[in-house]
């Protein structure tokens, strides 16, 4: 009875450790999307170029992170995960150093773009490695502990990056940022196992992800969901400057960064048995942000609630969108569909900003509230809609 108690209490136990090394990996990954858009101004005097031109530096990532998911996943499914992992990281290294050391801009977004090829990489392979570590009951955790990365980086990393580099130097921030990737190579070297790939026999089709039930579903959610995200997220600064209240943008974007955090630690304690109930929630909760910000935008407190729910809603929302979806297509297929999640978010993403653009030219911030309710309200009907398959309650 004590030997089978321990053997429970050891399968129960999360590896803390290893988990960590992949929530390292995605803040890295954010990280050095990200920066760029802090240290503009250096990084144009440094190459002698525009502001609009050192913006490039963060399209090009995208685009090389856009393009790379599916098509590399596809080809390296039957490769060992550990060599593909630390090759993918190992890019960071090479390629945030370049950035640190080049004089030419050519050079340096080229680099960017191969790096953004890298975090395709990285992003396909993070849920899926993850979650072999870990038995069936643990995975939702150990999902959500992978994910933490991403709202440390935003919500802290970015804003200690932009701080350093008017202290030291843009190409000093990028030279740490390759340092700090050394070091979880070491990490990842010593401390994460490997796994085979899958045998040749039986490689996944894109298609046939694809046909899964549950999967369309499950990406329909991403793109409602992030597109009214980036929507906001993108243009808060000119949405804040237009309610006319003493509200920065670095308050606000501090305030939903932390309660980011909070939120993703909330869905880590619940998602292995409310997954369902835990993207209505967050739904729900975005939806009675942007209802505030459409009516009661000259109310100071309420615009803070807001922001309250916005990063509380969102921080969870990459962890119940991979959970979803590794549990509708079993995990064979995780990496697979991890690198088409990877690509719907990227889509996501450029078509918030792409959106939000249009709406602020030809209607002003006014417009924002009133498309991300009805894109909400869309998304929370998709999920009511497919409790079997995508999003089942007893998940």
């Amino acid at each position: 009875m004590e030997h089978s108690s321990k053997k429970k209490r050891v399968r129960d136990k999360l590896p803390l450790f290893s988990l960590l090394a992949f929530s390292m990996a995605g803040f890295i990954c954010i990280m050095t999307e990200t920066m760029p858009s802090g240290l503009l101004p250096q990084i144009s005097e440094g190459l002698n170029i525009t502001s609009a031109q050192a913006g490039q530096l963060v399209t090009w990532y995208a685009v090389g992170s856009f393009i790379a998911a599916i098509p590399i996943t596809l080809v390296t499914q039957s490769l060992r995960r550990k060599p593909l992992f630390l090759l993918a990281i190992g890019l960071f290294f090479v390629l945030n150093s370049v950035t640190a050391l080049s004089s030419s801009y050519v050079i340096t977004l080229t680099a960017r773009f191969i790096a953004g090829i890298g975090a395709g990489i990285v992003w396909s392979m993070l849920a899926g490695y993850a979650r072999r570590l870990v038995p069936p009951h643990l995975r939702g955790k150990a999902t959500a502990i992978v994910f933490a990365g991403t709202p440390v980086a935003l919500s802290i990393g970015v804003p200690i990056g932009t701080f350093l580099g008017s202290l030291v130097g843009w190409r000093a921030v990028f030279m740490t940022m390759s340092l700090l990737t050394f070091f979880l190579m070491i990490w990842i070297l010593f401390k994460i196992p490997d796994f085979k790939g899958a045998p040749k026999s039986k490689r996944i089709r894109l298609f046939s992800v694809l046909k899964i039930r549950g999967v369309l579903p499950i990406l329909a959610v991403v793109i409602f969901w992030m597109v009214s995200h980036n929507i906001l997220y993108t243009y808060i600064a000119v949405f804040l400057a237009s309610t006319g209240l003493e509200l920065s943008v670095s308050t606000a974007l501090l305030v939903f960064g932390i309660l980011s955090i909070g939120g993703i630690w909330l869905t880590g304690i619940f998602i292995d048995s409310y997954l369902r109930s835990l993207v209505l929630i967050s739904l729900s909760g975005f939806l009675v942000t942007a209802i505030l910000f459409q009516f009661f935008t000259q109310q100071l407190f309420l615009v803070y609630i807001g922001i309250v729910l916005w990063g509380l809603t969102f921080g969870g929302a990459a962890t119940l969108i991979q959970t979803a979806l590794a549990q509708a297509v079993g995990e064979t297929n995780v990496d697979v569909a991890m690198s088409i999640s990877a690509t719907s978010w990227n889509i996501a993403i450029a078509g918030g900003g792409a959106l939000g653009g249009l709406l602020y030219d030809s209607l002003g911030t006014a417009s924002f509230t009133p498309t991300i309710i009805t894109l909400l309200i869309l998304a929370l009907i998709v999920v009511f809609l497919n409790k079997r398959y995508a999003f089942p309650s007893n998940a």
